[in-house]
């Protein structure tokens, strides 16, 4: 979760988040090739023998290489196949002071979003039961009222596919405390603007599963941590597993302790989450097979039922796409399709813990894999958790690369889509300029092919993509695909990959509030501003020195005063917003936990007088030239100013920087 802040201050979509703050894989960091081993997608078609032995081998040579790199305490694997346990070991400790090892059966991970699957898989028992409908209205079912979009309301589709509509929110998510986490407080509390009309654009919500939990709470009739343990867990035989804050007094002793990094060593406090279903689960790596078991047999574990088949089938299949014949999402499941598989699946981070869950639907095979630590910034666990999987599948279900050539508009249409894009996963309400800094660029290269700075392979070099039918690219040297999606009049509206999981996309930034304009201007503009304000002191300095007087009429000199004055506060207000974003890119609690909310009404205030300082200087500039009393060098420099003023003026407006909202 920790995540969501690094994307809206560096990705915005790296993901992000992004800090995956949200409790989901975000982008792949660019890493040193050493950081780990992680292989192409393999030429070779012979695949090794998925049994005990290999996965023994395989993962026993890899692992605790990765999380010693990585910087890593522990971790565990497990693979099931066929309704059984094929593999499941733990790696290094669950606690370090202790030298306790990871045992796969009795110790617990937090495996954040990936939580969300017990939470989609409870709000299906409701739909099979009739007792909630996919395509109904969400107010009819909860005691609170989400305001319509549009004239369109929310539907559990809606939530379940991530389309709601709903901007980010993070605040009180994670870190929570034990005294504020209740779902419906949180709920009604931290209601978040719809920025997209429902079912058009996927952003994920953890806020969109908090209320699909809260749901089920309230058509149930038990609490949601009840219900899950009661209707999913029991059945599963889950007997190491609880959506409890805090844990149950039998199993608090066997949770894995959470580091930062490995050589630190310092363990950190049980993490909580609000609202729970969002991401609070507990769960042991042989637990988290059994899901994976009932899942892959459409509902069934042994004689127990916790769907019906139908039901599960359902929960499996496609309900939405950005782009045709891209992978999108299930009901509640994301798609990861690879090496000619169709595969569904679940990432989920806390601030210390990352894990995956996999599930190669037509090899009834899963792997879930978590770590307890986040790990070096070369080769930690956001790094390693997805090499280990794509090195998983060539090894045990190689798949040919098919050569693709470019089709001859590439070089045309690369030109067509360069440009600047940003994440729909994203807060308008308060946080608009973290979201200019977390803006991509996609590069056109003089051979046709694009290139994303963020889209990088494991060995940090930036993925290179061809073009091979209209607006579809596919990565040279690879398989994973990028897609961009224009309107009816052939405009470039957002881009979609399977690069990352498909949980948000990326659309267009107009270009004049693109990173690449933006950081123009602004700065030209600074330099103009700040240079006025040294030359306005400078020259006074200088006049007291040589005892010289100011040759200029009482009208001009007042408004010149304050024309500088203006610049001051339009320097000031822009500098106080790029320390506001320093400081919590340094400490993203000052956000999550809501200490900055004076900071940012400091810089409202501050904002909304400079924009009357932004009239004080276009003021003094037409005067200057209405008076014709001042030489032509004087006049040009004060008209720079004006110019300068009345763009931050703009920037000021067009960022929300005077928006005095701290929805966020």
């Amino acid at each position: 979760m920790k995540h969501l802040v690094k994307r809206l201050v560096a990705l915005a979509a790296c993901a992000t988040a992004t800090l995956s703050f949200a409790q989901v894989p975000t982008v792949p960091p660019a890493q040193p090739a050493q950081a780990m081993p992680a292989a192409p997608a393999s030429q070779d078609t012979s695949a090794h023998a998925l049994t005990n032995e290999d996965l023994s081998t395989f993962f026993d040579g890899l692992v605790p290489f990765a999380i010693q790199r990585g910087d890593i305490a522990g971790g565990v694997i497990t693979v099931v196949k066929d309704g059984n346990v094929l593999f499941s070991r733990g790696y290094g400790y669950a606690d370090l002071k202790t030298r306790q090892p990871v045992s796969p059966e009795t110790t617990l991970f937090r495996p954040g979003s990936t939580s969300k699957l017990f939470t989609w898989t409870a709000v299906m028992q409701m739909v099979e039961q009739g007792k909630v409908d996919l395509d109904h209205d969400v107010n009819d079912y909860i005691d609170f009222k989400i305001p319509p979009y549009e004239g369109k309301p929310i539907t559990l589709r809606n939530l379940m596919t991530h389309t709601a509509g709903f901007e980010e929110v993070a605040r009180d998510l994670l870190p929570a405390t034990s005294d504020e986490v209740n779902i419906e407080r949180y709920l009604k509390s931290h209601l978040p603007a719809r920025i997209f009309p429902p079912g058009e654009t996927v952003a994920y919500s953890n806020y969109g599963c908090g209320l699909a939990g809260y749901i089920v709470q309230r058509v149930s009739g038990e609490r949601f941590e009840d219900y899950v343990q009661k209707h999913i867990l029991q059945p599963l035989n889950m007997t190491h597993s609880s959506f409890d804050q805090p844990l149950p007094s039998a199993l608090a002793p066997l949770m894995s302790k959470g580091y930062k990094t490995a050589s630190d060593g310092v363990a950190q406090p049980f993490e909580w989450v609000d609202p729970a279903p969002a991401g609070a689960l507990s769960s042991s790596g042989t637990d988290m097979a059994q899901f994976m078991i009932a899942q892959l047999q459409n509902g069934r574990y042994g004689d127990t039922r916790i769907l019906k088949e139908d039901t599960a089938k359902l929960m499996h299949s496609q309900q939405y796409t950005a782009s045709k014949g891209m992978v999108g999402f299930d009901l509640g499941f994301y798609q990861e399709d690879r090496n000619g598989l169709r595969i569904i699946g679940h990432g989920g981070d806390t601030e210390v813990f990352h894990s995956d869950l996999h599930l190669l639907l037509d090899k009834d095979v899963g792997i879930f894999m978590s770590f307890n630590s986040l790990g070096s910034e070369v080769g930690g666990a956001h790094t390693i958790r997805g090499a280990i999987f794509y090195a998983f599948l060539d090894r045990y279900f190689p798949h040919p690369l098919q050569d693709q050539p470019a089709i001859a508009s590439a070089k045309a249409d690369a030109a067509r889509v360069a440009g600047w894009y940003e994440s729909s996963r994203v807060n308008l309400s308060a946080l608009r300029p973290f979201n200019l800094l977390g803006q991509m660029q996609v590069n056109a290269m003089p051979d046709g092919t694009l290139t994303i700075a963020a889209l990088s392979d494991y060995a940090g070099k930036p993925l290179h993509w061809r073009e091979v039918s209209p607006l579809h690219y596919v990565e040279e040297n690879g398989q994973r695909k990028l897609d961009f999606i224009a309107d009816a009049n052939g405009n470039i509206k957002y881009w979609a990959t399977d690069h990352i999981s498909p949980v948000f996309v990326f659309n267009r930034v107009p270009a004049a509030k693109s990173m690449g304009s933006v950081s123009l201007w602004a700065s030209l503009s600074l330099v103009v501003v700040l240079g006025a304000l040294l030359f306005w002191w400078l020259g006074a300095w200088m006049r007291r020195h040589y005892h010289r007087s100011f040759e200029i009429t009482h009208e001009l000199r007042r408004s010149r005063l304050w024309s500088r004055v203006g610049a001051l506060l339009l320097f000031a207000d822009v500098l106080g917003w790029v320390l506001m974003i320093v400081a919590i890119s340094a400490d993203e609690n000052l956000l999550l936990r809501g200490s900055a909310t004076p900071w940012f009404y400091l810089l409202y205030v501050l904002g909304a007088v400079s924009l009357v300082g932004a009239l004080a200087v276009l003021f003094h500039t037409v005067r200057n030239w209405q008076l014709a009393r001042r030489s032509l060098w004087v006049r040009v420099g004060e008209t720079l100013l004006g110019l300068a003023a009345l763009y931050l003026a703009w920037f000021i407006l067009a960022f929300g920087m005077v928006s005095f909202n701290v929805r966020f």
